[in-house]
């Protein structure tokens, strides 16, 4: 398969078309409502219309929600009520716990800064008791080299190099023969489940995943970014995962 030459840097919506091919099935949360109330105190208040359509806090927007596991939902607002901006829900039914995740696309490009920035939250649901650990920052995928398998045109090989980067380069796919190193955020969620996010400098795209690291290997995840004609565009992505190895670092540690 021939490399991408370096000048033709694909666009966003280049590269994420057909992202999804092998994301797990939608989960319909119809008639279910739910109040995350998150570290800073803030609330969202969830109330899911239909399969496509949720309120949160009194605003309508649409929403595609995926089951990661039994008692395990990632529900992604890609927000038409505000432009540029997403949210993103991880909840567990069984625990109580859950996390949020606001993805948003700054006015102009700012040298040496991701165009996309993310804030994260830690949270519980007023669905029952808390408990088990509270989700947070991890270390634990430092070292760690995978490979993800998202479509029959889609492999991508990830390497998480510190707290604060990773390094990924395409296989297969209208990126071959790119490569780099993005800002990225690792919280873990609970055994197994990894929250995933990454922003990348030489285009205006970010992306939240969750990873289950688990025996399913699968992963879930959305982007959010400009387009080549400068419009803002929220994808569906997920796949398989296929964990190449790891090392260990025996004295200095990465940041």
């Amino acid at each position: 398969m021939p490399e991408a030459p370096e000048e033709q840097w694909r666009t966003y919506d280049e590269f994420a078309a057909g992202i999804a091919t092998y994301r797990l099935p939608n989960a319909d949360l119809s008639g279910r409502e739910l109040t995350v109330t998150l570290d800073d105190g803030k609330t969202l208040a969830l109330r899911f219309e239909d399969a496509e359509t949720v309120t949160c806090n009194g605003v309508k927007d649409p929403y595609d929600a995926v089951a990661v596991r039994d008692d395990v939902f990632f529900v992604n607002l890609p927000h038409t009520s505000v432009e540029g901006e997403a949210l993103t829900v991880v909840f567990s039914t069984t625990t109580h716990r859950a996390l949020a995740v606001r993805s948003v696309i700054g006015a102009e490009d700012v040298e040496g800064v991701p165009r996309v920035s993310q804030t994260f939250w830690s949270g519980t649901t007023d669905a029952g008791t808390p408990s088990g650990e509270v989700p947070g920052p991890s270390r634990d995928l430092i070292g760690k080299r995978n490979v993800y398998r998202y479509s029959p045109e889609h492999l991508y090989e990830h390497v998480y190099v510190s707290s604060q980067r990773y390094a990924w380069q395409c296989l297969e796919g209208v990126q071959r023969g790119h490569g780099d190193m993005d800002l990225s955020t690792v919280w873990k969620f609970q055994d197994g489940l990894y929250l995933f996010c990454f922003r990348e400098f030489r285009i205006a795209v970010a992306s939240v995943w969750l990873h289950d690291l688990g025996y399913a290997l699968k992963t879930t995840g959305v982007f959010l970014g400009l387009t080549g004609d400068g419009r803002s565009e929220h994808s569906r992505a997920g796949g398989h995962i296929y964990p190449l190895g790891a090392v260990a670092y025996p004295d200095a540690q990465p940041v």
